[in-house]
């Protein structure tokens, strides 16, 4: 999967509204981990390098006839359960068979592109957290569901669409190949996936799938970053805790609003997110900016 140049300006553009009106290079949760000469390497990039070095490994252990460590480390409901091996539960998307190195290729090449994306926008500790939530929650269902049925899973394919659903829940009007938007194309590759995985049956796997774009697209809008909602900001209110105490605003004259540009209105923000970061935001802040982002967009087709 290739992404156009049509993208990659309107990418750059919300790129360069948050780097330089939102102050996050003055935080240090959103700049690189650290330098290669003049390249930066974040989070993203070390990830791939870990998936790599991995693929390498499982290569290495098929050619000389020790594969069967690979199954030491896929997870295995039953050896969870029975024998104690919780590694299994992280360690399973690591193991990258050599026969699917192609599309492990792919793979990557979609986790760098979008995964560093996803980065900028959240910051290194949120998209770690994401990350973890993805590598672990899938896992932890199945070993539940391993009262009943035995599962075996291993690969990231699952993993790394979810990083691409988070990606599509924060730009959902970003175009990517044939001019096609990201909130369409997760809808298309997640209704494939799932007709793959029901014509095999293979209800593990798709447990994994569905559980993946859920935990991503909910953690991407309970962090604020999401587009606005109207039935999730229903949710979000229902299950947020009501004030004890009624402030009834004190009366006084009224005047007409006066017009303020746009840029004008979120100055504070923009002054609160390059003192503390994007994560000190508020509820309504961050629909506040999701507005200003959404016009950007919009006013870069």
């Amino acid at each position: 999967m290739t992404a156009p140049s049509r993208i990659t300006l309107a990418q750059r553009q919300c790129a360069a509204f948050i780097e330089n009106m939102f102050g996050v290079t003055t935080s240090d949760d959103y700049r690189p981990v650290a330098w290669m000469g003049r390249y930066p390497v974040d989070v993203t990039t070390m990830l791939v390098g870990v998936h790599v070095a991995a693929a390498v490994f499982a290569a290495i252990l098929v050619a000389v006839g020790a594969g069967s460590i690979l199954g030491w480390l896929q997870f295995d409901s039953a050896a969870v359960w029975s024998g104690g091996q919780v590694w299994r539960l992280f360690t399973y998307a690591f193991v990258h068979a050599p026969s699917a190195l192609l599309w492990f290729a792919i793979e990557m090449y979609m986790l760098f592109v979008f995964g560093r994306e996803v980065e900028r926008f959240v910051g290194r500790r949120a998209y770690i957290a994401l990350y973890l939530i993805l590598l672990i929650t899938p896992p932890a269902l199945l070993t539940v569901w391993g009262l009943w049925e035995r599962s075996v899973v291993a690969g990231s394919p699952a993993l790394h669409f979810g990083i691409f659903v988070a990606f599509a829940t924060i730009y959902p009007r970003a175009e990517l190949f044939l001019r096609i938007m990201a909130k369409w194309v997760a809808l298309i590759l997640a209704a494939v996936y799932t007709l793959q995985l029901l014509a095999y049956h293979a209800w593990s796997e798709l447990v994994v799938v569905w559980t993946t774009i859920g935990a991503a697209f909910l953690f991407i809008e309970w962090s604020g970053a999401g587009p606005e909602l109207a039935w999730w900001t229903a949710v979000k209110t229902r299950f947020a805790p009501r004030p004890k105490y009624r402030i009834v605003p004190k009366v006084g004259p009224t005047r007409a609003a006066e017009s303020e540009d746009a840029d004008a209105s979120i100055d504070p923000i923009l002054d609160k997110i390059s003192k503390f970061g994007i994560g000190s935001l508020t509820a309504s802040e961050r629909r506040r900016l999701n507005r200003e982002r959404e016009r950007l967009l919009k006013k870069s087709d």
